[in-house]
């Protein structure tokens, strides 16, 4: 009987005994793909030799120092690196160890920054529906998943809640795909000034919407008109490439993809690729010359904040991109998962979507491909999904919901940067088998 507290609590899981390239390996020796990286976070697969050494190394010279005595050589190496490759005026790097801790830390950054820079008044933040930004209470309150928001909602501060841009689902008839990128991102516009511009502190945002829609890019243009509303009214715009960030959509930060640089960013996942739990958020040198001539200090902090062996493996994660131009490959590969999955499922009578970037793409599954009817809840589609594409060795991630946190399925999938395309092609053949045998 095992003492340990699972996600589920009637799951019977396999044990996870090794890693090997793009596959996991169980107890009884049965090989899967992972073809989402867990939660896009695997980008290297599961057994990099340089990481592997990078944390013996750093283990074998400083496993802990706490960051209120010391900073260490792995942590200063990391941010300098973060920051040579980063967009527009970000400088300062807080390290963490995962995405919600990224999030947290961005939300109250965020405040204390307006409270040094004389504005105290700004403690609104606006975030968009069906977004994802963590678990914990703050991250939580931001993102604008209702079924998981539901059960904690007496707990969460109140955040504003705009529309995505989901032009598959949301944009109309008549509208030009510009057109309903500009009209979804003066819904900001709107919003600040219903609230008062003086009120609001900041705006937050996923590059490409991960979890909750499934790998859904902006339209062009749609964020280039977010920045230019949050810097006419000085509300800060944090971008949340937790998921979408660190190389999975093609650029090393996601956001160079619209060509616009945020004020904070979150990053976490791929940053550690699964060796070690690492995150951190970035923030432009005006936001952190507001605390340092300040108050002089950050009121935030966890105990493994800059944790010397997390920081090592970022490192060697980020050099090892860099170095072996991992970026190119992932769009290479991307560019044949996109060919690949309109090939086998364009034609699907029950998908009706497949959207994506780099190697991050999403399938939405229909009842009805015309009207774009999504199926009945009470079928369980994605976890069936799920469940079905596991027997056939595949790890993939379904997530019910997706049109409104109760409504709509997607498949997501995220495979590791070093997939070859006969991986791709095996990952997609189960994933074809496990749909016909759910649908």
């Amino acid at each position: 009987m095992s003492h340990l507290f699972p996600r589920h609590c009637h799951s019977d899981l396999p044990f996870a005994v090794g890693g090997d390239g793009c596959f996991l390996i169980d107890a009884a020796g049965k090989r899967y793909f992972d073809g989402s990286g867990g939660a896009a976070v695997s980008c290297l697969g599961h057994s990099n030799a340089r990481v592997i050494q990078a944390i013996k190394d750093q283990a074998d010279t400083l496993a802990y120092a706490h960051t209120s005595f010391f900073t260490s050589a792995p942590a200063e190496e990391l941010a300098d690196l973060m920051i040579a490759n980063a967009p527009g005026d970000l400088d300062r790097v807080y390290l963490l160890s995962g995405g919600s801790e990224a999030v947290e830390a961005a939300i109250k950054l965020a405040r204390q920054y307006h409270i040094e820079n004389g504005e105290p008044g700004r403690k609104h933040v606006i975030a968009r529906r069906q977004s994802y930004h963590g678990n914990t209470l703050g991250a939580l309150s931001a993102g604008g998943n209702a079924w998981r928001r539901q059960q904690f909602a007496p707990l969460l501060i109140d955040v504003s809640h705009i529309a995505p841009c989901y032009e598959y689902a949301e944009r109309g008839a008549d509208e030009t795909l510009f057109d309903y990128g500009q009209r979804v991102a003066n819904e900001l516009e709107t919003e600040i000034q219903r609230l008062g511009p003086q009120n609001v502190m900041a705006f937050l945002a996923e590059p490409v919407v991960g979890a909750t829609l499934g790998a859904v890019p902006p339209v062009d243009g749609y964020f280039k008109r977010v920045r230019e509303i949050c810097d006419e009214h000085g509300v800060l715009l944090i971008l949340d490439e937790v998921m979408c960030g660190m190389g999975r959509t093609g650029h090393l930060f996601a956001c160079d993809a619209d060509g616009i640089a945020p004020d904070i960013l979150c990053i976490a996942k791929g940053l550690g690729a699964g060796y070690q739990p690492i995150g951190a958020m970035l923030c432009t040198t005006k936001i952190y010359d507001a605390i340092a001539n300040g108050t002089g200090f950050f009121q935030h902090g966890h105990t493994y904040i800059a944790h010397p062996i997390a920081a090592a493996v970022g490192v060697a994660v980020i050099k090892e991109m860099l170095e072996n131009d991992l970026m190119t490959q992932v769009n290479a590969r991307g560019a044949y998962l996109e060919q690949q999955l309109h090939s086998r499922f364009g034609q699907h009578p029950h998908i009706g979507d497949i959207r994506g970037r780099g190697l991050f793409w999403g399938i939405e599954i229909v009842a009805d491909r015309d009207t774009k009817k999504p199926f009945d809840p009470a079928r369980g589609l994605a976890g069936k999904i799920k469940k079905a594409a596991f027997a056939e060795g595949l790890a993939c991630y379904p997530m019910p919901g997706t049109r409104d946190g109760k409504y709509g399925d997607h498949v997501m999938l995220a495979p590791p940067f070093i997939a070859t395309e006969a991986e791709l092609d095996g990952a997609l053949d189960s994933l074809a088998r496990a749909l016909d045998a759910v649908i």
